[in-house]
């Protein structure tokens, strides 16, 4: 059973993979499908050697694993609720983005 602490730390490093834009569309990317370097690099748009950067930020939170494959390497999140989970999450934000209750929200930059 976790801990508080423990539970804690998940969510942090779950927060610290969301909270760079491009590794949010690598996470989505891989949950579609698994994928080699260069293809997510070719798909998003990006140089090899920024991605490996992101790549292994996101290896680091458990999030994703690197599966050889020949002399290859393929990405893929390291268990199938994390698609679920990020499937999930978007919904949710979407649901209380369209639900803002608070009327100064715009204004403050809250909510």
């Amino acid at each position: 059973m976790l801990t508080i602490a423990a539970d804690i730390e998940v969510l942090a490093r779950f927060g610290r993979a969301l909270a760079d834009p491009l590794r949010c569309r690598l996470l989505l990317a891989l949950r579609e499908a698994p994928a080699h370097p260069s293809d997510l690099a070719d798909a998003l748009g990006i140089s090899r050697t920024r991605l490996s950067n992101h790549l292994a930020c996101l290896r680091d939170c458990g999030l994703v694993v690197a599966v050889p494959v020949g002399r290859r390497t393929r990405y893929e999140l390291a268990d199938p609720r994390l698609g679920h989970a990020l499937d999930d999450l978007r919904a949710a934000v979407v649901a209380v983005e369209a639900d803002r209750t608070c009327a100064d929200a715009t204004e403050n930059g809250c909510c």
